[in-house]
């Protein structure tokens, strides 16, 4: 599998836990205090940075880190999205699209030659 490859499929897996170990207790531990929220975010963020830092050390084999953190944010907002609209119930707005468009273009710059 080529190194890029690999590193998207990292970086996605170690954003589902990143969106979960964030805004996941907004949902589910609204009712509980903050730091029981926390701790419970901790432990999902381990697995976050069990594939988050695997991802940027191979990724550094061949794109700059610059570019690998272009490829987090895109990836960042492609999780986060459907996360807040299906898990969330947040209302859609255009300004998801806008970011994206904006992320696009920052992915545009970052690559060029």
């Amino acid at each position: 599998m080529p190194v890029t490859l690999k590193t998207v499929f990292l970086l996605v897996a170690s954003n589902l836990f990143m969106t979960f170990a964030w805004y996941g207790h907004l949902r589910n531990m609204s009712n509980r205090a903050w730091y029981l929220a926390a701790l419970a975010s901790w432990g999902i963020a381990l697995f976050e940075y069990l594939l988050q830092v695997p991802a940027n050390r191979i990724g550094s084999q061949v794109m700059t880190v610059s570019q690998l953190k272009i490829i987090q944010e895109v990836i960042a907002l492609s999780v986060f999205v459907p996360f807040a609209l299906l898990y969330l119930k947040e209302k859609w707005t255009w300004n998801y699209l806008w970011a994206g468009l904006c992320l696009c273009g920052a992915v545009f710059f970052m690559f060029r030659k």
